[in-house]
């Protein structure tokens, strides 16, 4: 009896102060927005944009507007089976395939049915599937670009539900978005974050123009939903959803997207080229840290230092010199490398940008005329040479590629087939073969047919996705 006396008694006064610390801080003679305590300073909400404070109703209302814009892809890949010396030796060394499969998500950009996903979502698919609101689809693929890892579908479908596009340069670090997707195979998942920052680059993706300028974000995403939205509070697109950082697989606190206003860029390209206008200034550039400015005797570590100057390229002709720090393009701060190629992005070759730079501490202005990967300011139609005999696609390296590899001529892979001559030479996609026993090889054609008739012992020379020279040995 005593114990119960304590209790409600302790009960009684809880309530008694609450009672008075609530009359206390939020009576009526006092708003809600003044703090006692006098060494604070006075919040005023009002001062925070109305996008800061979010309800249930705001997540309610772009879940329902992006959901139906979303679709869930299925892919079916052959994938060579490993075996063992039994296997071989009963076979007779006939390798077999397994039908592997994949799955992602994908954004319903047209209502007549094209829809945007990462690249590595359907790359080596033989076959692609579609689901959109319990119907499956058969999907083409219009284009790709590895260099920011996407892909653009099409399939036959009238009056789809679209997703709307917000541009990704307005969105805000501390913003609301939400990451719609399947992970999992769970269609139509929707999570909650805020963009933690913008112009992120992970180094992910291979390639000598991969373009990395995620927006990172908390909202959760896992596996299954690369390809799917990072929409804003309304509901609009701001992000292609892309990548984790991740050591098991699963999310673990950030994920990254493709910004909405890159991603309108490369689908308007893919749906009118087939190919990605990808613009150039002739020249690479580095981050500015303190090393570089302690070196080059910088005032301060603003913008991004040119270290590399193509011979008669764009920036060249126009008198830009290697060591000059590149502080805006077309008035936008350039902070990042990242930055300065998501900048670069936006165009197309025969775009004219105005540069600010500073050189000796002193800055200057200068107006360049963008090219292509050719170094002219045309379109880009890529020719891609089908080699059946030897299980390869290849192409001609661009000269302005060359030129900044060192090479005089060279042939790229662009795709590997299971089972293929290739593939038993253990050659992957992006590797450029410069020459076979001493001889330089100039067309797809001419290494397709010395591949396919050469016997013996053959040595073969090129260089790998990340620039490296490589010597490979064979006998035939």
């Amino acid at each position: 009896m005593k114990d119960i006396k304590t209790l409600a008694l302790g009960f009684v006064g809880g309530l008694i102060g609450a009672f008075l610390y609530i009359n206390y801080y939020f009576s009526d003679s006092e708003p809600f927005t003044k703090v006692k305590n006098p060494d604070s300073p006075t919040v005023n909400f009002a001062d925070y944009s109305p996008s800061f404070f979010r309800s249930a109703d705001d997540f309610v209302k772009a879940a329902s507007v992006s959901t139906p814009c979303v679709v869930y892809i299925k892919t079916v890949a052959n994938q060579q089976q490993s075996y063992t010396w039994f296997d071989y030796f009963f076979n007779g060394g006939n390798t077999q395939s397994n039908r592997v499969l994949g799955s992602g998500s994908g954004v319903i950009f047209s209502k007549d049915g094209y829809i945007v996903t990462n690249n590595h979502v359907i790359e080596n698919a033989t076959q692609i599937e579609v689901v959109h609101q319990k119907r499956t689809y058969i999907a083409k693929i219009v284009g790709i670009d590895p260099s920011t890892d996407l892909a653009l579908l099409k399939i036959e479908a009238n009056n789809l539900p679209y997703i709307k596009i917000a541009s990704s340069n307005q969105i805000r670090v501390g913003d609301w978005v939400l990451a719609v997707g399947n992970p999992f195979n769970l269609t139509s998942t929707v999570t909650a974050g805020i963009v933690s920052a913008k112009g992120r680059n992970i180094h992910i993706l291979d390639g000598q123009y991969s373009i990395e300028s995620f927006i990172q974000t908390d909202a959760a995403i896992n596996p299954g939903n690369s390809g799917g939205a990072l929409v804003n509070s309304n509901g609009e697109l701001v992000g292609i959803n892309t990548a984790i950082l991740s050591k098991t697989g699963s999310y673990a606190g950030y994920g990254f997207a493709v910004p909405s206003d890159m991603v309108a860029k490369i689908v308007g390209d893919l749906k009118e080229f087939g190919e990605v206008q990808k613009a150039f200034i002739g020249a690479e550039v580095l981050d500015v840290n303190e090393e570089i400015m302690a070196k080059m005797n910088l005032d301060d570590i603003k913008g991004v230092i040119i270290n590399y100057l193509e011979a008669g390229g764009a920036a060249e002709k126009v008198g830009l010199q290697k060591g000059d720090v590149i502080l805006e393009i077309d008035g936008k701060e350039i902070d990042s490398k990242s930055n300065f190629n998501e900048q670069l992005s936006y165009h197309k070759p025969s775009d004219k940008i105005t540069i600010k730079y500073k050189r000796n501490n002193k800055i200057s202005e200068q107006e360049i005329e963008l090219t292509n990967i050719y170094g002219t300011t045309s379109t880009v139609k890529r020719e891609i040479f089908v080699a059946k005999n030897i299980g390869a696609e290849l192409e001609n390296v661009p000269e302005v590629e060359k030129r900044k590899l060192g090479i005089a001529n060279g042939i790229r892979i662009l795709k590997v087939y299971q089972n293929s001559l290739i593939s038993r030479m253990d050659l992957e996609a992006g590797f450029i073969v410069i020459a076979i026993n001493n001889r330089e090889i100039e067309n797809p054609t001419q290494l397709a047919a010395i591949l396919e008739n050469l016997r013996g012992r053959i040595i073969l020379k090129g260089i790998d996705s990340k620039g490296v020279e490589k010597l490979y040995q064979y006998i035939f």
